[in-house]
């Protein structure tokens, strides 16, 4: 019998376990163990088609949801080699691992939520992709399943995803264990070591390379916002060595079956995994602590003549920032930073949020904001026209989609972390279902009101009636595949005049600030 935890009682290891939303919640073990298991003698673990098929579409949602896009890696990432077990933070939902697997050559075996691959619509894809379901402990501890069960299908879904590491693919599992709205990272757990080390004990056995583990840093200007900027950061590789690799652990993984590493091993790893992977977030105590380094490392940059012209650059700049300013940098969780010099730097970035302004809109000598940028003035004028020129298509091809996404990332029971993950879903899936029909009733008007429109142009089109009824239908035809590019060309317009929207805004934010916060600001600029 499953032991039902309380939310009152729900505490493991002295943490308060997650709040678990009403999907998770609902556990069906049986189709769990039905999930497809990956092949890894193919390119690709799941369905080769389906696979591509998704990731060709999230690469094209991804170009509409974030503004900007930046990767870097310490070492080269190769498609080739051993297995990597990529590990980040876990504070955006979906759209986590997602920036892994789009930038990472890899192809992934994937390991989540048991609820992902039991949803309507998700799940139907996620099991072509091969996803492996994996039970927290919060389900557990909740009374969602036994412990056998958890056991059980943890054991298979983890020893799934360990063969395709040492079979070259790539993984990503989040040692936080849960995604949560901290502004540093929480206690790792040890489901991504134990998973690596089985990889390679079983990549040893078979004589092939070793995996290792990737540390990846996922930074979001502002993770919740649409179009907002992101940037993946692939730290320094950590190589798995042949004597970490007991030879039970080998001989059990030959026969299918799961042998515990040694803790002392598991727990090596892990904290040579903690020593790098924080620093690779904000590793703030607070958001506004976060938000305050930003504005330093903004008012630095101003004061030595440059700017911070890319989300990447002003990442690592608030980065030596934090470090220069941190009196114990190592502490895992952080410790704040209580002295005036950041008091002066959280009032001033929190009068700035305020207005929804931030560093950027410092003036180039730090003293003051800056004013409108008139070079920009003719893009943001064209974007704008653009999208007033499509809007018919955009309201309708995308009325639904973001009236979906809103309701839904608005209404969700797990968090602002999980916002972004449900307007993504709400592009992804609008796009396969309800595309089709909006382009079918175009191509009824177009069919109803074609005589009309050939003349119009008439100058490069004979007449309508000119034609024979296989051509007509043919034109036809035509006409309904031409509407897909022309919808996702009206999501780009879309898009693009969001953009030059939020750059208005905060042209307008910063003329009409109030005076009284204006000279506050610019009091506690010089403070710093």
């Amino acid at each position: 019998m499953a032991t039902i935890v309380t939310e009152e009682e729900a505490v493991h290891n002295g943490e308060v376990l997650p709040i678990l939303s009403a999907s998770a919640k609902k556990m069906r073990i049986d189709k769990l163990l039905a999930t497809p298991l990956p092949t890894y003698t193919n390119s690709i673990p799941g369905s080769y088609l389906w696979t591509k098929v998704a990731f060709w579409m999230c690469r094209r949602v991804a170009a509409v949801q974030f503004r900007t896009t930046s990767t870097t890696h310490v070492t080269p990432l190769t498609q080739s080699g051993g297995g990597a077990m990529c590990c980040g933070w876990h504070t955006n939902g979906l759209m986590d691992p997602l920036g892994i697997f789009l930038n990472h050559p890899k192809e992934f075996v994937v390991g989540a939520r048991h609820d992902l691959v039991t949803r309507p619509l998700l799940g139907w894809w996620t099991r072509r992709l091969a996803v492996q379901p994996v039970v927290r402990k919060a389900e557990l501890l909740r009374g969602g399943c036994t412990e056998e069960e958890a056991m059980h299908l943890n054991g298979r879904s983890l020893l799934a995803l360990a063969n395709g590491v040492a079979h070259g693919f790539g993984c990503v599992l989040f040692p936080e264990g849960t995604s949560h709205s901290e502004s540093h990272m929480i206690r790792f757990k040890t489901g991504p070591i134990r998973t690596v080390l089985a990889s390679a004990a079983l990549a040893k056995a078979s004589d092939l390379e070793l995996p290792h583990l990737l540390p990846v840093g996922l930074h979001f200007r502002c993770r919740e916002d649409f179009r907002t900027d992101q940037y993946v950061e692939f730290g320094e590789p950590i190589q798995l060595s042949s004597d970490l690799i007991p030879d039970e652990m080998i001989n059990a993984v030959k026969q299918g079956g799961w042998v515990e590493p040694p803790a002392e091993v598991v727990h090596a790893l892990r904290d040579r995994l903690q020593a790098q992977l924080p620093f690779q977030t904000p590793n703030t105590a607070t958001w506004e602590e976060h938000r305050a380094l930003h504005l330093v490392a903004h008012l630095n940059a101003r004061r030595e003549g440059h700017q911070l012209a890319r989300w990447q650059d002003e990442v690592h700049a608030a980065r030596r920032v934090r470090d220069e300013w941190s009196t114990n940098p190592t502490a895992f969780p952080p410790e704040p930073m209580a002295d005036e010099r950041m008091a002066h730097a959280i009032e001033a970035a929190e009068i700035l949020k305020a207005n929804q302004l931030d560093g950027r809109a410092l003036n180039a000598s730090g003293t003051g904001l800056r004013s409108g940028r008139l070079v920009k003035a003719p893009m943001n004028g064209v974007a704008i026209l653009a999208f007033l020129l499509f809007l018919p298509l955009s309201l309708s091809s995308l009325g639904l989609q973001i009236l979906l996404g809103r309701l839904l990332g608005d209404s969700t029971d797990e968090g602002l972390d999980a916002r972004t993950s449900y307007q993504f879903l709400a592009a992804f899936f609008g796009s396969l279902l309800v595309w089709p029909v909006i382009a079918l009733l175009w191509t009824s008007a177009f069919w109803f009101n074609a005589v009309a429109v050939f003349d119009v142009f008439s100058t490069v089109l004979p007449a309508w009636t000119s034609l024979t009824m296989s051509e007509q239908r043919l034109a036809t035809i035509a006409v309904y595949f031409l509407m897909f590019p022309l919808f996702w060309m009206s999501g780009k317009t879309f898009a693009r005049a969001w953009d030059a929207w939020v750059d208005l805004r905060g042209v307008w934010k910063r003329r009409t600030m109030n005076r009284e916060q204006k000279d506050r600001l610019f009091h506690l600029l010089s403070q710093i």
